[in-house]
């Protein structure tokens, strides 16, 4: 069997679709991911094994796009201890530098540990020796070792889209172990950025005992790729949606209902501890409180995604930051004209677009965080070469875009200073800067990133 022919096996949390209960049908998912896999999996006659996203529901296999589509059973129960409980209480803190401590619960672990067996008993049921099977991100840990256990492929590929952690952190959790050997099941392990392929390294050699280096490990008398893979987007559908007459005169739109402001400053993020916006509102209060002069030329939109409202700690987020901007606008605002303009709602694509169109400047300010492709997004948009991106030092991809005005997220001087520095740049240096940010992004799209990661696994 030629690489051209071989069939990929997707195995991720979540299906490509979506089930509309009322309409009873699928739709395919947003998201670059989806975009990037389709046509592959189309061609590769390809499957998508993950959960349907609705609990305590079963449903059959089914095609969808020229995909099979396999779905996975997880009960109301399982949804909290494996999803809330030990990928958001645990790992997702953990792996985010614990920015919020982590919570090690052994009745948490179990059902992680027997969800990823459901995931790779169901995979071991389709897969066959000629496939490849591509397992992806943090939920399904153990899910490589599984498989080499229960089938027989070609290979077995994992991919971490959120940061791996230092082995400092990642030793304080109890089942380290059990999670490195889990990750060693694959033959090629791609990271988003060269300090989580480095931690990881790190981690598997001294904690486990693995032998070899950043690029190749040993382990059980196999050798195991370790690879950089940073996750791109679609940059030509990007350009083509940002570039349209309907895109611009909502951006214009956007502006005159902003009060038509000198600067607009843009954050779009998850509404997430780990992407710090509470900081940046800070940093925009400590400039205006120096320059009371950018008093209504400068506002910032913020626009929040709602995220994991079911949690208590991420209820508590929203209320902590829609205080934080009460106060800000209560202390800094003139008569119809706020700093800060919040908005709490996800918002669609076309409006997404115009938004980017509309902000001078793009802040991308996490304090931890695997990629980040709103950072791309916005560069992406800039087809005509203006605008700034401040981006956070500990985004992955600050990388990659190291034209941006990069900062310490922590530093608050230091992230007001950037601002003044953005809403005073001229011209020549935002082209300059913008021109080399968007040749970077267009080199590395998403088509770049699943070649770049399927082709040591097999499949052109």
């Amino acid at each position: 069997m030629t690489p051209s022919e071989r069939r990929a096996v997707v195995i991720a949390n979540r299906l490509p679709v979506a089930w509309n209960g009322k309409k009873k049908e699928w739709k395919t998912s947003p998201g670059g991911l989806v975009s990037a896999l389709t046509p592959i999996l189309q061609e590769t006659k390809g499957v998508w094994i993950g959960w349907s996203g609705v609990p305590d529901r079963e449903f059959e296999p089914f095609d969808h796009s020229g995909i099979r589509q396999v779905p996975v059973f997880l009960s109301q129960e399982e949804y909290e201890s494996f999803y809330v409980g030990f990928c958001n209480g645990t790992l997702w803190p953990l792996y985010h530098d614990a920015v919020r401590e982590p919570q090690f619960h052994r009745h948490w672990w179990r059902p992680y540990r027997d969800v990823n067996q459901k995931f790779a008993e169901t995979a071991a049921k389709t897969l066959t020796s000629e496939d490849v099977a591509w397992v992806q991100d943090y939920q399904l840990q153990l899910v490589p070792k599984m498989l080499r256990e229960l089938t027989t492929v070609h290979r077995i590929g994992f991919y971490l889209h959120i940061p791996f952690p230092p082995v400092e952190l990642f030793a304080k959790m109890p089942w380290r172990g059990d999670v490195l050997e889990g990750l060693l099941g694959a033959d090629v392990l791609a990271f988003q950025s060269r300090s989580s392929r480095t931690n990881f390294s790190v981690a598997a050699r001294e904690l486990v005992g693995a032998r070899g280096s950043t690029r190749l490990l040993e382990w059980e008398g196999r050798e195991i790729i370790l690879q950089v893979a940073p996750i791109g987007i679609d940059t030509t559908m990007f350009k083509r949606h940002a570039s349209s007459e309907v895109t611009l005169a909502t951006a214009e739109l956007i502006r005159s209902r902003l009060g038509d402001p000198k600067i607009v400053v843009l954050g779009v993020d998850r509404l997430d501890y780990t992407k710090g916006i509470d900081l940046r509102m800070r940093a925009l209060q400590t400039l205006l409180d120096r320059r009371p002069d950018l008093a209504g030329d400068v506002v910032l939109v913020q626009i929040a995604v709602p995220s994991r409202e079911d949690v208590a700690e991420y209820r508590k987020i929203r209320r902590d930051i829609e205080g934080l901007v009460g106060r800000i606008n209560g202390d800094l605002a003139q008569v119809g004209r706020p700093p800060i303009h919040y908005l709490y709602r996800s918002v669609p694509f076309d409006e997404l677009i115009a938004y980017y169109r509309a902000a001078d400047v793009m802040l991308v300010t996490p304090l931890r965080d695997g990629m980040n492709l709103v950072a791309k997004e916005y560069v992406a948009s800039r087809y005509d070469n203006t605008g700034a991106l401040i981006l956070s030092e500990f985004a992955g991809a600050a990388e990659q875009l190291t034209q941006a005005l990069l900062v310490n997220p922590y530093d608050l001087n230091g992230l007001a200073d950037m601002l003044e520095r953005s809403v005073a740049m001229s011209q020549d240096e935002q082209a300059r800067r913008m021109s080399l940010l968007r040749g970077s992004v267009a080199r590395h799209d998403v088509f770049w990133w699943a070649e770049r990661c399927l082709a040591p696994l097999g499949i052109e």
